[in-house]
C-alpha cells in the first residue's frame, strides 16, 4: 500500500497504487509487448495496462510481466511507461492482473470516481520505492493488520479501500485470493451516504456486492 502526500487526492491516506487511465494505455503499440493483447476488448485492455503502469509509476513494482525476475532498470525515471517497456524488453500478460472490485462514488459527492480494483502477484526480487510526489511512503502489510490500524484510527484508510482489504483478508494466501477473484461475478458498487440525526454519516452498500458489511458508520 502507498501513502498519499498531504496535498493531493485522498491526502495522507493509505491506499492501493492507482490513478487515472491515460490515452497511451489504449495505444495499439502495446500489441508488440502484450502477449495476450487480442484476448481483451480495448476498454478492458486499457484498464489493465493502466493498472500495471500506475503501480510501476508509484512504487517501481512491475506486475504482470513475464520477462523480468529482478529489479528493472530506469525505475523512477522520466521515461513514459511504453518507452520503459521497450527499453527493458518487457513482455506483459494482462491475465496476470485480475479484476477484484468496481466502485463508483456516491452521487451526492461533488468529485466522483469510477474505480476498478485489480489483484496481481507481486514479483520476487523487486524493491518498492515511493515516487516521492504522489506517494510519500510504502507499507508492505497484511490485510488484517491494515484493517486493525484503520479501525483503531491509527491509519487513515478510505471506505472502499477498507472493504477491499476485508475481502482480501478472507483469503489465506495469494493463490487463494487470485482464485476467488477469478470466480467472483462482476458487480458495480455505488454506496449510498446518509447523514443521521446526530450528524454522523452512514454508508450502505448492497448485500449483492458480496462484502463483509453492508452498513458502515464513519
Amino acid at each position: 500500500m502507498v501513502r498519499r502526500n498531504s496535498s493531493g487526492t485522498f491526502a495522507s491516506s493509505l491506499v492501493f497504487p492507482g490513478g487515472a487511465i491515460e490515452d497511451s494505455d489504449s495505444s495499439d503499440e502495446w500489441s508488440a509487448h502484450v502477449e495476450d493483447f487480442d484476448n481483451y476488448e480495448p476498454d478492458e485492455r486499457a484498464l489493465r495496462i493502466g493498472a500495471i503502469r500506475e503501480t510501476w509509476e508509484e512504487t517501481s513494482i512491475l506486475v504482470g510481466a513475464t520477462t523480468l525476475d529482478s529489479q528493472p532498470a530506469d525505475i523512477l525515471s522520466d521515461l513514459g511507461f511504453l518507452d520503459f517497456v521497450e527499453r527493458n524488453g518487457v513482455r506483459l500478460r494482462l491475465d496476470g492482473v485480475v479484476p477484484f472490485g468496481h466502485w463508483v462514488t456516491p452521487v451526492i459527492v461533488p468529485r466522483r470516481f469510477d474505480t476498478r480494483f485489480y489483484l496481481a502477484r507481486a514479483p520476487e526480487g523487486q524493491i518498492a520505492v515511493a515516487d516521492g510526489t504522489e506517494t510519500v511512503g510504502i507499507e508492505w502489510v497484511s490485510p488484517s493488520e491494515a484493517i486493525r490500524a484503520a479501525r483503531s484510527g491509527e491509519w487513515p484508510i478510505i471506505f472502499p479501500t477498507l472493504m477491499n482489504l476485508e475481502r482480501l483478508a478472507e483469503s489465506a494466501d495469494t493463490d487463494a485470493a487470485l482464485a476467488a477473484a477469478r470466480a467472483r461475478p462482476p458487480f458495480t458498487v455505488q454506496p449510498v451516504m446518509e447523514i443521521q440525526a446526530d450528524g454522523t454519516q452512514v454508508i450502505t452498500i448492497p448485500a449483492e456486492a458480496g462484502y463483509s458489511v453492508t452498513r458502515f458508520r464513519t
